[in-house]
């Protein structure tokens, strides 16, 4: 009787301290769970690449085979629109507000601006950047921008992209000249940031040197030379198409890596352009030969693939037709990780269109455009519907009908439905009448253009 009291004590106590490690390790558990449940992000942008370049949009030119997957097993928006230019879409694109309230100038963020890089490194998410950087020439301006890794191109130098590039690693200067290809290591960089932060919920955001002139030839064209040292060997328009078909392949090699690491499941992927095709790339599009229209601000240099895909959170292969800004990727990668998003932008969440939800689409897209490449300040402001677009300067096009907006519509002339519409986009640019910070404007004055600025000085005091 003693010996089985005994036993019976042993064994209470033995549950007990079993219990008490259960509940100690509960919480870390739960955290655990809570953190792998969160998903990972990646963004994709491709330069100077626009909506027809994709076969699944009615593209016919080019090979897309890895983008049509994406599309057929995930969302395809037939609405989005950025800006006509680089660095005009970025800063949008990072902030989720538009160019009126935070542009500077070309090639330039705001190091006061927070980031999308910001939201994601405050909340908990390992952040890494690779690709093309044009935002700011300071050796730590990605990581001031919420970055925890980097590998770029045009961060404080300008060396050639492809054949033989030079990059940074981590604001390290890194030269090639073995017959590398820039896009290549870019890829690795990051297909190595995936594999490395696997255990942990990361952003990637990945802005793509190819498809942007110089147009030469990738390892895989016929007439490739490891031996190319400058942008200017080589270049030919009819590249334009391995290009294109090598910034497929780098967006397969990711998607890829994301199956072989099991992660693809809870992995919320996009691509987008970040502007228009250059103007001397002539596409076939829907039976048509279509011009591309980089830097002006008709659909040819706005209108951009995007392609959402998470097989975790999304039916596969649906299309939406809802407005899409480059203000709102900030706003639906936010939300989709759960994470709080500033009370000052601009964007509109389409999280909700992902998930086949009608969500809160937008009845019109609103655009400040001013490169400022520059000493240049002239500003083209528009808002526009999906039929309709309204300029500052009153200038009025019925897009259906005139979508490379060639005969501007006489508004006094307009009647029922139509002097509707343009009354409402009237009222949309008149929401942003003073909304340009006067200091901006200022400090630009101050600073445009300082080589010629420079150049006129020395020729005074000569």
């Amino acid at each position: 009787m003693v010996a089985w009291h005994r036993r019976d004590f042993r064994q209470s106590v033995k549950h007990r301290i079993v219990l008490l490690i259960a509940l100690v390790l509960t919480p870390f558990a739960s955290s655990h769970a809570a953190e792998n449940s969160r998903p990972n992000i990646i963004l994709i942008m491709a330069d100077d690449f626009g909506y027809e370049c994709v076969t699944a949009n009615g593209g016919q030119s080019y090979q897309t085979p890895n983008l049509d997957k994406l599309a057929a097993t995930g969302v395809r928006f037939e609405n989005c629109h950025v800006q006509p230019l680089c660095t005009p879409t970025r800063v949008q694109l990072m902030t989720g507000r538009y160019n009126i309230r935070n542009y500077l100038n070309f090639g330039t963020l705001v190091r006061t601006e927070t980031t999308f890089g910001h939201l994601f490194k405050n909340a908990g998410y390992t952040t890494g950047i690779c690709g093309k950087w044009q935002l700011g020439h300071e050796v730590d301006a990605p990581r001031n921008f919420g970055f925890d890794e980097s590998c770029l191109w045009q961060h404080t130098r300008r060396p050639p992209r492809y054949a033989n590039p030079g990059l940074e690693y981590n604001g390290i200067e890194k030269d090639f000249t073995n017959g590398e290809y820039g896009p290549t290591l870019v890829n690795d960089f990051a297909l190595d940031f995936i594999t490395r932060h696997r255990e942990q919920p990361f952003f990637l955001y990945y802005p793509m040197m190819l498809t942007h002139s110089p147009f030469q030839p990738t390892p895989d064209s016929a007439d490739w030379d490891p031996a190319t040292k400058t942008e200017n060997e080589r270049q030919d328009v009819k590249h334009f198409a391995d290009m294109t078909a090598y910034a497929d392949q780098m967006v397969g090699r990711v998607v890829a890596k994301l199956d072989e690491l099991k992660l693809r499941e809870n992995t919320l992927l996009i691509f987008i352009g970040d502007n228009g095709t250059l103007g001397s790339v002539t596409s076939r599009f829907k039976d048509t030969d279509f011009k591309g229209g980089k830097g002006k601000t008709t659909h040819r240099g706005t209108h951009v693939p995007c392609i959402a895909n998470w097989p975790a959170a999304m039916q596969q292969g649906r299309v939406n037709t809802d407005l899409i800004s480059s203000t709102d990727f900030l706003p639906t990668i936010c939300e989709a990780a759960g994470i709080a998003v500033p009370a000052n932008i601009d964007g509109v969440s389409f999280l909700p269109q992902l998930r086949a939800e009608s969500g809160t689409p937008r009845e019109w897209l609103y655009s400040w455009y001013s490169p400022r490449q520059n000493a240049d300040m002239t500003v083209r402001e528009s808002a526009f519907d999906h039929n309709f677009k309204l300029y500052r300067t009153g200038e009025f096009f019925d897009l259906a009908e005139d979508p490379d907006e060639k005969n501007a519509l006489q508004i006094n002339t307009l009647k029922g439905v139509v002097a509707q519409r343009a009354d409402k986009l009237q009222s949309v640019l008149d929401q942003f009448q003073n909304a340009r910070p006067v200091e901006l404007d200022s400090r630009f004055r101050q600073t445009a253009n300082p080589k010629k600025s420079a150049g006129k000085k020395k020729k005074a005091t000569r």
